[in-house]
C-alpha cells in the first residue's frame, strides 16, 4: 500500500483525524510546506467548507499528501505503523485514541501541547504551539536519531503500563470502590 502512494519506510510524518479547526491542520500543514519531509494526513476532508477549503488550499504542495477516510485497517495500520513521526494536533478533549494507538506502536510522536495531551504522554516528547516548533521538533529529532528512538520507547513503555484494559479496569474499580465507601 504504501507504494502505491509513493511512500518508503519512515520517509513520512503520519496524522490522522477529524478535519476540524481544533486538531490544527492549518498549523501543521504551514510547518510542512517548508520542511523536506513528506506528511500524510487522513480525514474527512469534504465534510465541511474547512475541510473541503483546507484541501484546496494545500493540495498542489509536492510532500504533503491528504487522503480521504480509509476504512481498510491494514492500509491505515500500514500508513500508521511505517512513518518516521506521528503528528497529533487535537487542542480539545481528552485521551484521544489516535495518540494512544500511535503511543503502543511505539512511534515518535509530535504533539500539540495542552494539559491534556502532557498526561497522555506523560510528558515524554516533543510539543508544539506553532508551526515553526513544529519544524523545530522534527529538525532537531532528525539531527539526533538516538533521541528520535528514546522517545518512541518511552512512549510504547507508558502507553503499555497505562493503556491496557487491565489498568483501565483497575482504575475503574478503584474509583467505584472510593465512591461506594463515600
Amino acid at each position: 500500500f504504501l507504494s502505491s502512494l509513493n511512500l518508503k519506510n519512515q520517509s513520512y510524518a503520519f496524522k490522522v483525524c477529524r478535519i476540524v479547526p481544533e486538531n490544527n491542520l492549518d498549523m501543521i500543514l504551514e510547518a510542512f510546506k517548508k520542511l523536506d519531509l513528506t506528511l500524510v494526513i487522513v480525514g474527512n476532508w469534504n465534510n465541511s467548507k474547512y475541510g473541503i477549503d483546507t484541501k484546496v488550499k494545500y493540495s498542489d504542495f509536492d510532500n504533503i499528501i491528504l487522503l480521504d477516510p480509509i476504512y481498510d485497517q491494514y492500509k491505515l495500520d500500514s500508513l500508521r505503523s511505517n512513518c518516521r513521526y506521528y503528528i497529533h494536533g487535537h487542542s480539545v478533549g481528552g485521551t484521544n485514541p489516535s495518540l494512544v494507538e500511535a503511543m503502543y506502536l511505539g512511534l515518535c510522536c509530535i504533539v500539540y501541547d495542552v494539559n491534556y495531551n502532557r498526561v497522555t504522554t506523560d510528558n515524554l516528547t516533543h510539543y508544539f504551539k506553532n508551526s515553526s516548533e513544529i519544524a523545530r521538533a522534527i529538525e532537531s529529532l532528525d539531527e539526533n536519531f538516538s533521541e528520535r528512538d528514546r522517545v518512541a520507547k518511552d512512549l510504547r513503555e507508558f502507553a503499555k503500563l497505562n493503556y491496557t484494559w487491565s489498568t483501565i479496569i483497575k482504575e475503574y474499580k478503584r474509583v467505584i470502590d472510593e465512591v461506594l465507601e463515600a
